[in-house]
């Protein structure tokens, strides 16, 4: 792969759909996890259990969110050193 001509609009637009493909389902579990984590801090106000396992279910939040902000970084920095090698590719 050559580094994209950034000033065509087409090869602009299909660079872009390219690196939206980068570490998708890494930046779809980040999300997942980060809203099972809105569930999990809820659920036990809703009529939920308090407590699943050996943790309370707020506890299971609080890890869930850590984990999801955590992949969700991980994805974005994925992204971002594919982006930094595509361009110092031609130069």
């Amino acid at each position: 792969m050559s580094r994209p001509d950034l000033s065509d609009p087409a090869v602009r637009a299909a660079y872009r759909t390219e690196l939206r493909t980068v570490a998708r389902w890494s930046r779809l579990a980040g999300y997942v996890l980060i809203f099972a984590a809105l569930g999990l801090f809820v659920w036990p106000n809703s009529g939920g259990p308090l407590r699943i396992g050996p943790f309370a279910t707020e506890t299971w939040g609080w890890i869930s969110l850590a984990l999801g902000w955590a992949v969700w970084i991980g994805a974005i920095v994925e992204r971002t050193r594919h982006h930094r090698r595509r361009m110092d590719e031609g130069a």
